[in-house]
């Protein structure tokens, strides 16, 4: 499990995470909390965590966001 929490571009980032195809890796987007956002990962969650974080940060928008990707 993938925790993003940001309360900013949340439509983005699920769309960005679950568009991301890799063999090693997918998102699949359980449910959205408040700011809280959750993702089923098929790697090792730290693994995934830190993808999603510089997928997240490769965007235009994403260097300027405050969020945090973390291992859940």
């Amino acid at each position: 499990m993938v925790i993003v929490n940001s309360p900013q571009k949340q439509d983005e980032i699920i769309k960005l995470l679950t568009d991301y195809k890799s063999d090693d890796v997918n998102f699949e987007f359980v449910k959205k909390t408040g700011m809280k956002m959750e993702f089923k990962t098929t790697a090792d969650d730290a693994a995934a965590a830190k993808l999603a974080k510089s997928l997240i940060k490769g965007e235009k928008w994403g260097s300027v966001l405050f969020f945090q990707a973390i291992a859940g």
